[in-house]
C-alpha cells in the first residue's frame, strides 16, 4: 500500500517530466515558461503585446490555427528578432500557413506549416532603420505617366497626374544615400513577367497563382523594390538576415535557438489564405534572388554601382 510520501514523490516526478514542445497545441506552447522567456528576451517591455498579437492572429484565422504550432511561433520569433509587426493589415510581415507534401515510402503525405513572409514595407522599415538612407521608394508606373527613361544615365521623367487609364506599364524603384549615391531603377511590365515566369516554382509557370493572382502589383513592387536592395543598396547584417530569412518555415530547436527547416520552393500556398493576407511575396526564393541579381534584367543594368559612384561636378 502506497503511503503519503510515496504518493506526493510520485505526484512530484510528474509535474517535473519534460513535455515534448512539438506535442503541445499551440496555446499551450505559447504558455510554457520557455516560450514566454524567448519572446520576453527578445522583445523585452513589449513581448506581452506582441505575443497577445500572435494569439489574436491566430484565433482569428482558420487555416493558420490549423499550422503546426512550432512553426507558427517560430515565424512570429523571427519577425521579433526584427522588431515588425505581424498584423496581416500593417503589411510589414506575414505568417502564413503553406501545405508542404513529403513523399514516405509510395505514399505522399501533406504537412500544414507556418512561413515567414517579409513584405515590402518591412524592406523599407529595415532599410529606414539602418541610417544609411535618406529616401526610398517604389511604385507602379500607369498608362500615360511616362516620359522617358534613360537606362544608361538612369534618368526617369513621368507625370504622376497624367495617368489615363488603370494599366500598369511598369514598376520604377528609387534610393538615395546619406553619402549621395542614388539609384533608380525601372521594370516594364514584360520584364516584370519574365521574371516571374523565370522564378516560378508552379508547374504552369505563366499562370497566375497564389499572390501574384491576388496582389499582383504588390508583388511586382516588392521583386522591384528587394531586388534593387540586394544589387546596389547598403545592407546592413539586419537587411541581409531579411533577405535570406524571406520565405523560410523555421523551428525552435532544443536549445531555443531558430533553425530554417525548408524554403517556399517545396511548398504551395493555401490559397484562401493568401487572399486574406493580401500577401505580398513571390513564388520564388528570395535567397535563390539574391544570389541571382546580377543575372536579372540586364537592360536595366547602369555602368555605374556602389562601388564606383559617378563622378559629381
Amino acid at each position: 500500500m502506497a503511503t503519503n510520501d510515496t504518493l506526493k514523490n510520485q505526484l512530484a516526478e510528474k509535474s517535473t517530466q519534460i513535455v515534448d514542445p512539438s506535442k503541445l497545441g499551440f496555446k499551450a506552447l505559447m504558455n510554457t515558461p520557455a516560450m514566454k522567456k524567448k519572446f520576453t528576451d527578445i522583445l523585452h517591455e513589449k513581448s506581452d503585446s506582441f505575443m497577445g498579437s500572435l494569439m489574436t492572429l491566430v484565433g482569428s484565422d482558420d487555416y493558420l490555427s490549423k499550422a503546426e504550432p512550432m512553426t507558427i511561433i517560430a515565424s512570429a520569433l523571427k519577425a521579433a528578432t526584427m522588431d515588425l509587426p505581424i498584423d496581416k493589415n500593417l503589411g510589414y510581415a506575414y505568417i502564413v500557413p503553406f501545405n508542404r507534401k513529403e513523399k514516405i515510402g509510395k505514399d505522399w503525405i501533406t504537412h500544414n506549416e507556418a512561413q515567414f513572409i517579409l513584405g515590402y514595407k518591412g524592406y523599407i522599415q529595415l532599410a529606414q532603420r539602418s541610417g544609411q538612407y535618406k529616401a526610398l521608394n517604389a511604385l507602379a508606373i500607369y498608362n500615360g505617366q511616362l516620359i522617358d527613361w534613360n537606362p544608361l544615365t538612369e534618368e526617369f521623367t513621368f507625370d504622376y497626374k497624367a495617368k489615363v487609364s488603370d494599366e500598369v506599364i511598369g514598376y520604377v524603384g528609387f534610393f538615395e544615400l546619406l553619402n549621395g549615391f542614388k539609384k533608380t531603377v525601372y521594370w516594364t511590365k514584360q520584364e516584370i513577367e519574365s521574371h516571374r515566369i523565370k522564378n516560378s516554382k508552379s508547374k504552369d509557370k505563366e499562370k497566375l497563382s497564389g499572390a501574384w493572382k491576388e496582389n499582383y502589383d504588390a508583388m511586382a513592387i516588392k521583386t522591384v523594390l528587394r531586388n534593387m536592395l540586394a544589387k546596389w543598396g547598403l545592407l546592413s547584417v539586419e537587411m541581409q538576415s531579411a533577405i535570406t530569412s524571406d520565405e523560410k518555415v523555421f523551428r525552435v530547436d532544443d536549445n531555443n535557438d531558430l533553425i530554417e527547416e525548408i524554403d517556399l520552393s517545396d511548398m504551395e500556398p493555401l490559397q484562401q489564405e493568401i487572399k486574406e493576407a493580401e500577401k505580398v511575396e513571390d513564388d520564388s526564393s528570395a535567397f535563390d534572388e539574391f544570389k541571382e541579381t546580377f543575372a536579372t534584367n540586364k537592360q536595366q543594368d547602369s555602368l555605374f554601382d556602389d562601388m564606383n559612384p559617378p563622378l559629381e561636378n
